[in-house]
């Protein structure tokens, strides 16, 4: 079975994805990413990556290896990555089960972490990452 390549931070997105997104097609990807990841059922593998990923390649400011949605973006999302990986103990490159990832998540990332784990992200403000992550806590993965 060929893993999921997921980038750092998209393994805590994932959990508070409610539809908001860069364009149709790159909402489309993350609610097919994010079905599988809700899945009690399903367990497979995923690459942690700090990198584009598949979610990623449906984004309209993807370029060929980069992010290119503003002039450091880039930096900003790989710093994101590296801050999600390091703090989840986890390698970048390596290939995980979904269900690890998500006991790591479950004990390791508290809702007020992302205030520094994804500091400066677009997204924090609406407040459905730290719901997500509060739901994974308490083990509700397919109700988030």
């Amino acid at each position: 079975m060929k893993p999921l390549r997921l980038r750092g931070h998209h393994l805590l997105c994932v959990h508070g994805f409610r539809g908001m997104g860069y364009s149709p097609s790159f909402v489309e990807k993350m609610w097919e990413i994010v079905a599988r990841i809700r899945d009690e059922h399903d367990d497979f593998p995923i690459e942690v990556v700090a990198a584009l990923d598949e979610a990623c390649l449906a984004c309209p400011h993807h370029g060929e290896t980069t992010c290119e949605a503003g002039p450091n973006s880039d930096v900003h999302v790989r710093s994101l990555d590296g801050n999600v990986i390091r703090h989840l103990g986890l390698e970048a490159g390596k290939v995980y089960w979904k269900s690890e990832l998500i006991r790591r998540t479950a004990e390791r990332v508290k809702p007020d972490d992302l205030d520094e784990l994804c500091h400066n992200c677009s997204w924090l403000p609406y407040g459905v990452c730290k719901e997500g992550i509060a739901n994974v806590r308490r083990g509700n993965v397919a109700q988030t």
